[in-house]
């Protein structure tokens, strides 16, 4: 099917443009902010999928659904979150960093707790997960493109500065194509369960960017940090968590594990936009 196809290519492009986007330089910020870096590292990585697991014991999701939520839950930000960081006048230097960093790690941690997830969650129905299989395939379709993007940037600089922004732009639009996609695919499914679904994904966006805020403000960083660790631990990227979706269920077209990121590809911008007017007046 097509979208088999277009679905990692497209994941593939939105991790390119992050690395166009990218040069050497801004990876050293990882020594230049070891304790901001770090504590964006763990919300991300760690706290993330716990606070996400705790909610789904809250309440009663379909155990496909509740799956679908930890896969959301395990995919690091994307270019949407620098986009947002920046918007929100926080340190879009650390955010870059903390999106690429986390991107590069996902290809080793994805796989691992999704299996996990998988058999907490689906129990005896739950798919077989090659974690191997599944970790080159997400290395092939996020540091690859990073670091091919970063090449770009490095080697031809002048083209890297043309193609940036309508790069940007398109991967935005592939965004909106992919959750369009997704939600007419499991369309029965969204109306069954949006109203469980919808609150759900809502409360955890909210509780997130609460908790990075929290957290950084008590670990004594600056406002433009605290502003981005806050973005950067409540946007998740919902591409790699339908593309994650689709890798697993390894079926024809998009799998119903797919549909929170979908759900969440919306409800994401209508959470988030409103909040960092709000913490920006808190903080700055």
């Amino acid at each position: 099917m097509l979208l088999d196809v277009a679905l990692p290519l497209s994941l593939a492009f939105i991790m390119f443009s992050l690395g166009v986007g990218l040069t050497f330089a801004d990876f050293g910020r990882v020594l230049q902010l070891p304790g901001a870096v770090f504590a964006g590292l763990v919300m991300q990585i760690a706290v993330l999928p716990i606070v996400a697991f705790v909610a789904l014991q809250l309440v009663s999701l379909p155990a496909a659904l509740a799956f679908g939520v930890m896969l959301l839950a395990l995919s690091p930000g994307g270019v949407t979150s620098n986009v947002l960081t920046a918007i929100a006048k926080g340190n879009v230097a650390l955010s870059i960093t903390l999106t690429t960093i986390v991107s590069l790690l996902s290809a080793i941690t994805v796989p691992i707790l999704a299996a996990w997830s998988a058999v907490t969650f689906l129990g005896e129905a739950a798919p077989e997960i090659n974690i191997t299989k599944l970790a080159l395939t997400m290395f092939a379709i996020t540091a690859v493109p990073v670091a091919i993007g970063v090449m770009v940037r490095r080697l031809a600089e002048g083209f890297a500065d043309i193609i940036e922004n309508p790069a940007s732009k398109l991967s935005v639009i592939l965004l909106g194509v992919i959750v369009i996609a997704a939600l007419a695919t499991n369309w029965q499914l969204f109306v069954d369960n949006v109203l469980i679904l919808g609150p759900l994904l809502v409360g955890l966006n909210i509780t997130l960017l609460a908790l990075g805020l929290l957290v950084a403000y008590l670990l004594g960083l600056s406002g433009p940090d605290r502003l981005c660790i806050s973005i950067e631990l409540g946007v998740q990227n919902a591409t790699v968590g339908i593309t994650l979706a689709g890798l697993i269920a390894a079926s024809a077209g998009l799998s119903e594990y797919a549909l929170p990121s979908a759900v969440y590809g919306i409800t994401m911008y209508l959470v988030t936009i409103p909040a960092i007017f709000v913490m920006r007046r808190m903080v700055l």
